[in-house]
C-alpha cells in the first residue's frame, strides 16, 4: 500500500472512531452521520498533514458542519497521528 493510500485508510478510520466514540475521543458521541468531505492530504517527507471538511447532524438533529486538520509523523516505518485540531461551525 502506498503511503497515500496508508493515509486514506488512517483518516477513515479516525473519522469512524470519531462518530464510534473510539478510544481517542469522548463518550457519549451525540452527533450522527459524520462525513469528511473535500479530504485534502498534503505529504512532506516523514510528516503528512490532512485538512478535511466535515458534515453531521446534532442531537437535536439539525445538520452541522466543521472543518479538521489532522498531523501525521512516519516513524519507525508507521504512520502515526501527532496533532490533531476541530473546528465546528
Amino acid at each position: 500500500m502506498s503511503d497515500l493510500e496508508t493515509l486514506e485508510a488512517l483518516n477513515r478510520d479516525y473519522i469512524s472512531s470519531v462518530q464510534n466514540g473510539g478510544v481517542q475521543t469522548a463518550l457519549p458521541v451525540t452527533i450522527s452521520g459524520l462525513e469528511a468531505h473535500d479530504v485534502l492530504i498534503r505529504r512532506l517527507g516523514d510528516v503528512a498533514i490532512i485538512h478535511a471538511n466535515t458534515t453531521y447532524k446534532r442531537p437535536d438533529g439539525q445538520p452541522g458542519a466543521g472543518r479538521y486538520t489532522d498531523v501525521w509523523a512516519r516513524q519507525g516505518g508507521r504512520w502515526l497521528a501527532v496533532s490533531a485540531h476541530v473546528t465546528r461551525c
